[in-house]
């Protein structure tokens, strides 16, 4: 039988399926390794608006590396013992037994990777659950505003600007404290939280009806809001923010209308905040008073229409 000449067989390497599987590896394995600017966001979780959020940003692409790289040398040695080692008609395989040298250096080699990583892990988890203090720019109170409970996780100077978030079906409630004990006459708002830059903010997050979830992607992890229970964040915008709008949603499913449950936080300055609170606390007293007179005048018809006819 005529053998075709080692030149004229075609190359496996270079055939169309070899070429287009290795050209999809090569895809996976650059689209991994790309963790520029533009692509950061895509792969790992966003940050730039708060400390703790580029903690886990920088914690989380840490891992990444090491996972890039321990997929790279895996799959490389994988599809070099493919190539290396490929099928030979007449080959009889070499029966191997073991080696004991190879099998402890790869567990001995894992370990040692899942010991830096916790060891980095718990290293960074400090300065992700901790708030800081807030800066000298920072929103300042006379009158103990910023003085939050001791039931929660503090600034190491035990101030806080701290907002009460309440998850209603499908709106979010935030709640600013006034110094006080009644809480009937705090000031309030709907969907987009207004907050000082260089501020620490720290939220209690709760739900008043069934399970939600608070997430604004650039400050920070997701907190469920869960009824009967209170969750426990922080969040600091740096100065250079002010003027800049964070973007989130509820991200637990609470119902029909749940992907309408929006939410935002808006950076101002300071004395813009303050401003706030003053338009807010007036609107509030504005709206009480003229429900306060239209109730009234509503019972002063009632009494009217009763009166016996003369």
């Amino acid at each position: 039988m005529n053998r075709i000449p080692p030149a004229l067989r075609p190359n496996r390497l270079t055939s169309p399926r070899r070429r287009l599987a290795l050209a999809a590896v090569a895809v996976g394995v650059l689209s991994l390794l790309l963790t520029s600017t533009a692509s950061a966001d895509f792969f790992t979780p966003e940050s730039g608006g708060s400390p703790n959020a580029d903690k886990i940003d920088t914690l989380y692409k840490l891992i990444l590396g090491v996972a890039v790289v321990v997929f790279v040398g895996v799959e490389g040695a994988l599809f070099y013992c493919l190539w290396k080692f490929k099928a030979k008609k007449g080959a009889v395989a070499a029966q191997i037994h073991g080696n004991t040298r190879l099998e402890i250096g790869w567990t001995v080699g894992a370990a040692v990777i899942l010991v830096v990583l916790a060891g980095f892990t718990f290293a960074a988890l400090p300065g992700i659950r901790n708030p800081e203090n807030s800066g000298p720019n920072g929103f300042q109170s006379a009158n103990g505003v910023l003085t939050a409970g001791v039931t929660k996780r503090l600034p190491p100077n035990g101030k806080s600007l701290n907002i009460d978030v309440n998850g209603q079906q499908y709106v979010w409630r935030y709640t600013y404290p006034d110094g006080d004990t009644n809480t009937l006459n705090n000031v309030f708002a709907y969907e987009e939280m207004v907050v000082p830059v260089d501020t620490t903010v720290t939220l209690d997050i709760r739900a008043q009806d069934v399970a939600h979830s608070w997430w604004i992607p650039k400050l920070g992890g997701k907190f469920d809001a869960i009824p009967g229970y209170t969750n426990h964040t922080w969040f600091k915008i740096p100065a250079k923010l002010a003027g800049q709008t964070f973007r989130g949603q509820c991200a637990e499913l609470c119902g029909r209308n749940h992907a309408n449950m929006i939410a935002s936080v808006k950076a101002v300055t300071p004395q813009e905040f303050e401003k706030f609170l003053a338009d807010q606390k007036a609107n509030t007293e504005a709206a009480d008073k003229a429900a306060a007179a239209a109730r009234k005048a509503f019972e002063k018809t009632l009494t009217t229409d009763q009166a016996p006819t003369p």
